[in-house]
């Protein structure tokens, strides 16, 4: 069964950019288009990584970060942070919040596969069973 990215992003033309590629690397995906729309798709179906824009409407990725940290059950989702914020201390907020990586705005598609292919990774490795002790 393929991974569930959920992709959200304000700017439709981006939005289609992050899905198709996603889509050609064969993973699925889900989009919102601002912070409140991504927080309720989480609740209805869990993705597997969030790809999360800075600068929305209703709810901004900060806020949006924020929530799914304070939330049990989502506060160790992975979260890639993809927006055109790129001053330091936009940079050291996401990373502050939670972001699990923070990308800047142009990007490069392959460096967006690169960092969602290693988060969905980490996450595997983590919800693997722990080894048994062996016998001494």
């Amino acid at each position: 069964m393929s991974k569930l990215v959920l992709a959200v992003d304000d700017e439709i033309p981006t939005l289609k950019l992050i899905q198709k590629a996603l889509e050609t690397h064969g993973l699925e995906v889900a989009t919102a288009s601002n912070g409140a729309e991504a927080l309720l798709a989480i609740q209805q179906r869990r993705p597997d990584l969030v790809i999360l824009d800075v600068m929305m409407p209703v709810l901004d990725g900060f806020q949006a970060l924020r929530s799914l940290r304070e939330n049990e059950a989502t506060q160790h989702l992975p979260v890639i942070m993809l927006t055109a914020r790129r001053e330091d201390k936009d940079v050291t907020r996401g990373w502050a919040t939670g972001a699990d990586f923070y990308l800047t705005k142009p990007f490069e598609i392959k460096e967006l596969l690169a960092a969602v292919d290693r988060l969905l990774e980490v996450s595997a490795e983590a919800d693997l069973p722990a080894e048994p002790a062996s016998p001494t």
